[in-house]
């Protein structure tokens, strides 16, 4: 052999192997001992990335001003909602004493005084009418106003009009009313035609139409004003002029306005 070569050991693969180390059983992070020196593991340090933080916004203390409407605000509304509330209660307490009843109209007569064509082919029309209006309410009288309206229609075309007087009525009251109604149509002839031919059937159709405005009287007190609307539909027998027309059926239907 020469000098540069150079002799390994030979490794005894049956030989046992000596055994793993064991790991301390003091975690990482404690002391080593309670009696010894405490020195604390040292654990590496890893650098992290530096991070920039947003500012924290916080929000303005609310101003007086600002308060001072709110409490505004809040008072106005409670005000209000108070005031809804006693009105709501004085009108249930004079509901329950007064019990309101709207009144009641019914058409007893009419009669034709004129139905003719004029040289402008328009129709002229005169009708008088005998209205019965009867105030059902024991503890309310009825004002009623200027500005009234009544109406008698054919077939969506108006025929005459005319107004009720102003008068009072008392409690439980009935009042017969003589109404004179007037009024010119244009196309009098097709409209004469048709009114001819519905009296060979018998059966006319009219619709009265009343609009009145009235004020109530409750007790001493009187309110505001009110329009009573109501509709009439007739069937009569016909439309003769100079004569007392025969009413076969009519059906009213009211309500107020206010």
């Amino acid at each position: 052999m020469t000098e540069n070569q150079r002799i390994h050991p030979v490794v005894d693969m049956e030989a046992p192997r000596p055994p793993p180390p064991t790991r301390p059983l003091v975690p990482r992070g404690s002391f080593k001992s309670e009696k010894g020196d405490p020195t604390r593991l040292q654990q590496p340090i890893i650098n992290q990335p530096f991070r920039r933080t947003a500012p924290v916004m916080y929000p303005r203390p609310p101003t007086k001003k600002r308060s001072c409407c709110c409490k505004c605000i809040c008072w106005t509304i409670s005000l209000i909602i108070l005031l809804i509330i006693i009105i709501a209660a004085i009108a249930g307490i004079l509901y329950l004493v007064f019990k309101p009843k709207i009144p009641q109209y019914s058409v007893d007569n009419l009669r034709i005084s004129d139905l003719r064509l004029n040289f402008d082919m328009s129709l002229y029309a005169r009708f008088n009418v005998r209205i019965t209006a009867v105030n059902p309410n024991k503890k309310i009288g009825i004002y009623y106003q200027k500005g009234s309206h009544l109406t008698v229609w054919y077939k969506n075309t108006e025929l005459c009009k005319g107004s009720i007087p102003k008068f009072y009525q008392g409690h439980q009251n009935k009042t017969v009313l003589d109404v004179a109604l007037t009024g010119q149509s244009q196309y009098g002839n097709t409209l004469m035609s048709a009114i001819q031919e519905a009296t060979q059937t018998g059966r006319i159709p009219l619709d009265l139409k009343i609009e009145v405005p009235v004020s109530v009287k409750l007790g001493k007190l009187k309110l505001r004003k009110v329009r009573i609307m109501g509709d009439c539909l007739l069937i009569v027998d016909s439309l003769s002029a100079n004569s007392l027309v025969r009413i076969k059926a009519s059906t009213c239907k009211y309500g107020l306005k206010l």
